[in-house]
């Protein structure tokens, strides 16, 4: 792993960010907000690390879906109620405040998604040169 800045993922990053808060103020519904926005963040927390890091697509796919799985587990023994951040919405949010095997499954097809479109990419370029 090397310190590097790929404007072309950081980028992405802002985009996903603003994507992910017009979900969180604006979306209420079944689908978008609770499966959708899930899948999105582990996309926005891999374009984040490769915008700073030189790192392969596995390593960091894989510390991602770790990070996110741990996030998940928090909620699960309601880390939210043991910090007393109740009241804060931004916590709540951020944090999230209930486990759901459902987030799991859209943090894993997030970061799948992530790979098949960078083994894609990476092949394109290699036939390109």
């Amino acid at each position: 792993m090397k310190l590097t800045f790929n404007l072309k993922y950081f980028i992405l990053t802002v985009i996903l960010f603003l994507v992910e808060v017009y979900i969180a103020i604006y979306v209420r519904d079944q689908f978008i907000r609770p499966f959708f926005g899930d899948f999105l963040v582990v996309i926005l927390l891999y374009c984040f690390g490769k915008s700073f890091m030189k790192i392969k697509v596995i390593p960091l796919g894989i510390a991602v879906l770790l990070f996110s799985y741990l996030i998940e587990f928090l909620q699960y023994l309601k880390i939210v109620e043991i910090l007393g951040l109740e009241g804060n919405t931004i916590a709540r949010v951020v944090i999230g405040t209930t486990f759901q095997w459902g987030d799991i499954l859209a943090y894993t097809l997030g970061i799948l998604f992530v790979v098949i479109v960078e083994k894609i990419t990476a092949r394109k370029k290699e036939l390109t040169i």
